[in-house]
């Protein structure tokens, strides 16, 4: 790494948030919030949104085998798969309590399916969740359906299955080839497996793969990531999100199976994102947003040329959608407006079905400061500039943002002039860190302990 981007990353490497979401869910305001009002916010946002861009669905398939212990992600481990049909059920009564809200006819733009491990679930399971899903429904003509997957038991029947009902793209969670990695992360799948999977959904048809990787997890090195990026090299996957690993073990007792010490330390931690970078270039990987690459041809690289690049809870989609509803336990939706999150246990959240009311236990009904500033990172996350000339006042302290910008503009990771900001290459690395002068909310009230992972 050279000296002074090294010098970059000591001086930004600090708990920043990753701006899924503004405000960030640490500082929702769930006091002023209410079931009712939520509805409210869905009902507005649907009718303004449905029928020209449709809406987004993410479905929440919390169960695993295993547990890896990596995984930040809500989870309930188990072989029982007895436990598939009851949660289906519910997620489709979810769907019908939203449905009631909507009152007219929704048009479906995405579905994604996250989870846990999506392919837990039978093929045939998967088959009667989506027939629900889409029972009665109009699909867009731009409709862009994916499913995460675990490459050691995702099957032929899984890939067919979901392509025969339109979906076209396939995320698998790899993390990393090196054995020594996936044994302490407890996260196991083979070359083999990966590059059967691969090549059995591009002989279905499917026009996207992307693989999940991660730097800076338990005894990763520098040989064995060259290693990693070497594979990456030869399988070419459409798509790679590369994630720093956020060690929170306050948070997934799981992390606590390794500790600081089987950690890579930060100067190496910067050094093994900077090397694979430099290297997904090298392959012919754009850079997208934050901690996304994609082939040229890719789609999601075309939307970020062509300006409709959308970042939500499902992170970058190549195209914008104002109502994204969460369905399953601990999923968060998005009215725009609002966001609201579902019971975060299998129990409560199967509970709150039985019972006919909606999972929602928690959110945030956003201000007009709240969308000005939400809007000035989206912008910056997705297009990487933005513009406030069009606020005739000062909505969301956009002079204190500016102050805390100067240091950035100084170091060449932001141009300032005084109607934006465009973000530079070097700044590109450190985008949470730009979005974050815009958090008015964290400023207001900074955190007394740690909350969010680490920048690098």
């Amino acid at each position: 790494m050279e000296n002074r981007l090294k010098e970059l990353a000591d001086k930004y490497n600090v708990a920043v948030p990753r701006y899924t979401s503004y405000p960030t869910i640490p500082y929702w305001d769930n006091h002023t919030f209410n079931t009712d009002s939520w509805k409210e916010t869905v009902k507005v946002s649907f009718d303004e949104s449905n029928e020209s861009s449709g809406i987004s669905l993410y479905i929440h398939l919390p169960f695993c085998e295993h547990l890896c212990t990596y995984c930040g992600c809500n989870t309930r481990i188990t072989k029982n798969h007895r436990v598939e049909e009851p949660y289906i059920a519910a997620v489709l009564k979810e769907w019908q309590l939203y449905r009631n809200i909507f009152k007219e006819t929704p048009t479906i733009r995405e579905i994604h399916l996250g989870g846990g491990t999506p392919t837990f679930f039978s093929a045939n399971n998967l088959h009667k969740l989506i027939d629900g899903l889409l029972e009665g429904v109009h699909i867009h003509e731009n409709a862009d359906f994916s499913f995460e997957a675990h490459p050691a038991n995702t099957t032929v029947d899984h890939l067919q299955t979901l392509f025969d009902l339109g979906f076209r793209r396939l995320s698998l969670g790899i993390q990393d080839f090196d054995p020594q990695v996936q044994l302490i992360i407890n996260r196991r799948q083979s070359f083999e497996q990966v590059l059967t999977v691969t090549l059995q959904a591009r002989r279905i048809g499917y026009t996207s793969v992307n693989y999940d990787l991660i730097y800076g997890l338990p005894l990763q090195t520098m040989e064995g990531l060259l290693k990693t990026m070497g594979i990456v090299a030869e399988l070419k996957p459409d798509r790679i999100a590369f994630y720093s690993y956020a060690h929170v073990p306050w948070i997934k007792p799981g992390q606590r199976k390794f500790t600081e010490d089987d950690l890579p330390d930060p100067e190496m931690k910067g050094i093994l994102q900077e090397i694979s970078r430099s290297l997904l270039t090298s392959y012919g990987y754009r850079e997208i947003g934050m901690d996304h690459f994609a082939l040229p041809e890719d789609e999601l690289f075309l939307a970020e040329k062509q300006g409709t690049l959308h970042r939500n809870f499902m992170g970058y989609t190549p195209q914008h959608t104002q109502l994204l509803i969460g369905l399953g336990v601990s999923a968060i939706s998005d009215s725009w407006y609002g966001f609201a999150q579902n019971a975060k246990t299998v129990e409560e959240y199967l509970e709150l079905i039985r019972r006919g009311d909606l999972p929602v236990i928690k959110g945030h009904l956003l201000s007009e400061t709240d969308l000005a500033v939400r809007q000035q990172i989206l912008n910056i996350m997705c297009s990487g500039h933005t513009s406030w000339e069009q606020l005739h006042e000062d909505k969301g302290g956009f002079s204190e943002a500016l102050i805390r910008l100067r240091p950035l503009a100084a170091d060449g990771l932001v141009i300032l002039n005084p109607s934006g900001l465009t973000v530079t290459q070097a700044g590109k690395r450190f985008l949470r860190n730009i979005c974050m002068c815009f958090d008015a909310r964290l400023w207001a009230d900074k955190p007394s302990s740690t909350i969010f992972s680490m920048a690098i």
